[in-house]
């Protein structure tokens, strides 16, 4: 039998006299997503001291707690490594930043110069929350990012648009499903065959994005040629 702890489960009269005690000290806050809450919540960053207690006092420390996250709402606490999933809000601006750069890097790959690629790129780009992007300022900042990487329009995927692929998928990746990772190159992908069949240069961008977001070289392959086949 356990001490403090009756045949039948029942606490007894030890367990009521001795306890243990935590008291939290708050070192830090901030906006997260809490998984119980189901959305963004604010929370504070806890540390706890655990004392000995009799008959409810605190008497001997018994070492420390934490740390631990504490949302703000439910109060229920988390791990440290809960922060490591972005807010809503966050998830959100890297799901648009993800879309923009691709829809960049297609262009640049040799879709600037048609309206229909540039169309399909406006499109992407709006319905992943810049509402008011142009086909004008598409086509000026690829121009940009030209003179940024020094990179010739057509030519295949080099190291600066690399770069800038994987700054803008790398973070995204572990937090999308199967799903949505390929969602996101079928996006280029569509961008890339709106003025026609993969250029060799459009197919080395479409694969560098495949890979910064963890799809295999062979998926990539069965995904570009889904998304070229008429539904």
């Amino acid at each position: 039998m356990l001490p403090g702890r009756g045949r039948d489960g029942r606490v007894t009269g030890l367990s009521r006299i001795l306890g243990t005690r935590t008291a939290w000290t708050a070192v830090g806050d901030g906006a997260f997503f809490c998984p119980r809450c189901g959305g963004d919540r604010n929370y504070q960053r806890l540390t706890g001291r655990r004392r000995l207690t009799v008959l409810g006092m605190p008497v001997l420390p018994r070492g420390t707690n934490g740390p631990v996250v504490e949302c703000a709402a439910c109060r229920h606490h988390y791990g440290t490594d809960v922060l490591d999933h972005p807010t809503t809000t966050r998830f959100s601006a890297m799901l648009r930043d993800a879309v923009h750069t691709i829809a960049l890097a297609v262009l640049a790959a040799g879709g600037a110069g048609s309206r229909a690629a540039l169309e399909a790129a406006t499109s992407a780009v709006r319905a992943a929350g810049f509402d008011d992007c142009t086909e004008e300022q598409l086509a000026a900042l690829v121009e940009a990012l030209e003179a940024d990487t020094g990179r010739i329009t057509g030519a295949p995927c080099g190291p600066g648009l690399a770069i800038e692929l994987h700054e803008a998928l790398d973070p995204l990746a572990p937090h999308l499903a199967a799903t949505g990772r390929e969602s996101i190159l079928l996006q280029g992908a569509r961008i890339a065959l709106a003025d026609g069949p993969y250029t060799p240069a459009e197919r080395d961008v479409l694969a560098t994005v495949g890979a910064a977001l963890t799809i295999c070289a062979d998926e990539v392959t069965r995904l570009l040629v889904a998304a070229r086949t008429p539904s």
